[in-house]
């Protein structure tokens, strides 16, 4: 839990905003994700809003889209809200560490069999989307949300709510992580599968180095073809997910990974953000009228 600034909203809809998911300055954040509660008291959710600058009418309808969405591995959308220029959405509680976060918490980069796991889900999600022609167009290590049950990907369609054609600076229109745009959609081209794919080797490279474009010796060994395949700069070159998943978890069987409800193994220091927030959330008090 992060605490909120004077530019945060007081309520979002019914709720009322007790902390920011995200760290202060944190960069790569394409929305506003906040930590809320009705004013009873009896339910607690993270409830979301377009970045400011953003189009609030393309991220509203990305948000809808989102809510459509059955897919194992997506984050879940659960009520929709607000004004066209106050659009919002909310979804039920439960400990969450952006990817970021889990990194911070861990204390740097992440071992090469939790990359192996965190990614080999991640493609299993996008495989399974790209199968009934979903892009996700919004994968980066801010999108990743990891529960106790393994990741969720969040900031669906942020580089289609945020469109990069005309714009000053492409990171600066989508709000993405520098690295995590492929080059066609830097130049402006549409979202598709293989803009998904360069933007999941952007991530499993942050996951295993902590940056989204390292240099080639900081990869470890055993991740460095396929991250390099997924960031290739030609989209033909990429590889499909489930050859990800294949590389990433060998043997793994396909539709195991995601929408899992057993634990995931994990770092006793990962364990701990995620129990301490969960403990920090029941224990928060609602704001006082006029906060």
């Amino acid at each position: 839990m992060e605490r909120l600034r004077q530019d945060d909203p007081a309520r979002i809809g019914e709720f009322l905003t007790l902390a920011r998911l995200d760290a202060d300055g944190s960069r790569g954040v394409p929305e506003r994700r906040y930590l809320a509660r009705s004013a009873d008291g009896g339910h607690t959710v993270l409830a979301f809003l377009p970045s400011p600058g953003s189009d609030p009418a393309r991220w509203a309808a990305e948000a809808q889209q989102a809510a459509r969405l059955n897919q194992p591995g997506f984050w879940p959308v659960g009520q929709l809200g607000g004004t066209p220029a106050f659009p919002w959405y909310s979804s039920p509680y439960r400990p969450v560490l952006p990817l970021p976060a889990v990194l911070a918490a861990y204390g740097g980069p992440l071992p090469e069999p939790l990359v192996r796991a965190l990614g080999g889900t991640l493609a299993e999600a996008l495989a399974s989307a790209h199968v009934l022609g979903i892009v996700h167009g919004g994968l980066c290590p801010a999108g990743v949300l990891l529960t106790a049950c393994g990741p969720l990907l969040g900031c669906f369609g942020a580089t289609r709510a945020n469109p990069v054609a005309g714009a000053v600076s492409p990171t600066q229109a989508t709000g993405l992580e520098t690295g995590c745009l492929a080059p066609e959609l830097a130049a402006g081209g549409p979202a598709d599968r293989a803009a998904d794919v360069y933007a999941l080797g952007a991530v499993l490279a942050y996951a295993a180095t902590g940056h989204t474009v390292p240099e080639q010796q900081e990869i470890p060994a055993g991740l460095r073809d396929i991250i390099t395949a997924c960031r290739s700069r030609d989209p033909q070159g990429r590889p499909e997910p489930a050859r990800v998943l294949a590389e990433l978890l060998p043997g793994a069987a396909y539709g195991a990974l995601t929408g899992s409800t057993e634990p995931m193994s994990l770092p006793g220091r990962i364990v701990e953000a995620l129990s301490r927030q969960s403990a920090e959330v029941l224990a928060a008090a609602l704001p006082t009228q006029g906060h």
